[in-house]
């Protein structure tokens, strides 16, 4: 007798077949930022690192061989000022995606998409198309639009949780772009859709893999509600734990349904802690302070809450974009990531000073101690 599965069995086993962000590796890694200035580093330390299409695609090609699952860009329409105006010169991320999936094999591309900049219509449509291009290795991070300077260019910022309802009409759009096979009306707060329509339809079922990077109740409640992966900012592993417990909880109480975690960190390894924590303190030393201060005055972490760790908040930013901060030998980065993994983290972004370079002693020294760990076969 033929045992007939659920949507969410059928939904599962397509993915564990097809996606590369759902297969067997405990701990799933990628590369972010490699399309923007600094990448995630606001230093003037020296770095042989550079946004170009021809490093990009170098980068992407090395991250691919080395199994990673997926390349993640920064989305950025103007830089913070300071010292070396971080991320001020960037690549626009859905050709970025485009020109990546044709570049490599089996390595997931991410476009970032600050939905207020482009009508769900339009995005659905490019999702798919990239889609096709890569054979169902696209993803789709959807971003609010955080940095107000950033959206003003695009005419207005709404309050914080206006964004999320506004992303909340926006995702629902584009869901049914990808899947209706007859047109649609929407009528919602914000946005108005009259007999919508779009084909071809994704390769990928029911549509590429989205994830979002909001941490605050409203938009932890858009990622339990509308995504696969939720991106948290982890500061200590104890509250990484607590904070993907109440994702999933969220997720599975409020909409049934379940949902991964996935953080982002910096990387410094070296043969010895000494050389690790020279490079740290090169950064730090050569730091863009003014551009970190610029960026956290945005994200409001100059408030009196933050006042005693402010300090703390800007080295982070200075040395990666606020990122958890793995530093050491191979065999303590290992233990680092190991533990972001046993905190509830299905995988992790990485950021280098410099990405090459770094790369190639990544693949080296730390994949084989990943193996060895159980963390990756």
């Amino acid at each position: 007798m033929t045992q007939t599965l659920s949507r969410d069995e059928a939904l599962a086993e397509y993915r564990a077949a097809h996606v590369p962000l759902y297969n067997q590796q405990k701990l799933k890694l990628g590369l972010f930022g490699t399309n923007v200035s600094n990448g995630l580093t606001m230093t003037q330390a020296e770095t042989t690192f550079r946004p170009s299409w021809e490093q990009n695609v170098a980068i992407a090609r090395a991250a691919d061989d080395l199994g990673f699952e997926m390349m993640v860009p920064v989305a950025r329409w103007r830089g913070f000022g300071g010292a070396t105006d971080f991320n001020g010169e960037c690549f626009e991320t859905y050709t970025w995606a485009a020109g990546l999936a044709e570049a490599t094999e089996n390595i997931m591309v991410f476009a970032t998409t600050h939905l207020p900049t482009v009508h769900p219509i339009v995005a659905a449509k490019m999702a798919t198309t990239v889609d096709h291009i890569s054979s169902g290795r696209f993803g789709l991070n959807a971003v609010m639009g955080w940095f107000s300077p950033e959206m003003e260019m695009f005419g207005e910022q709404r309050p914080h949780d206006d964004r999320y309802a506004f992303g909340d009409e926006w995702m629902s759009v584009v869901k049914q772009l990808w899947t209706s096979e007859e047109p649609f009306d929407f009528a919602g707060s914000y946005l108005s859709v009259k007999a919508g329509q779009a084909q071809p339809k994704p390769v990928q079922k029911p549509g590429p893999v989205l994830v979002n990077a909001g941490n605050s109740p409203a938009g932890i409640a858009f990622s339990a509600k509308h995504v696969d992966f939720n991106f948290a900012t982890v500061d200590t592993l104890d509250n990484a734990a607590a904070y993907a417990t109440k994702v999933r909880d969220v997720a599975r109480t409020d909409y049934q349904r379940d949902i991964g975690l996935m953080t982002y960190a910096f990387v410094i390894c070296r043969d010895t802690e000494a050389e690790a924590d020279a490079v740290r303190q090169a950064i730090l030393d050569a730091g863009d302070w003014e551009g970190a201060n610029n960026l956290m005055s945005v994200l409001g972490l100059q408030s009196e809450s933050y006042a005693n760790q402010l300090r703390e908040f800007q080295e982070r930013f200075v040395l990666g974009y606020g990122g958890y901060p793995i530093i050491g030998t191979p065999e303590q980065v290992v233990e680092q990531l190991g533990g972001l993994s046993a905190a509830g983290m299905d995988g992790v972004i990485l950021g280098f000073l410099d990405y090459q370079q770094e790369l190639a002693q990544f693949g080296e020294k730390v994949m084989p101690l990943l193996v060895e760990a159980g963390l990756r076969s």
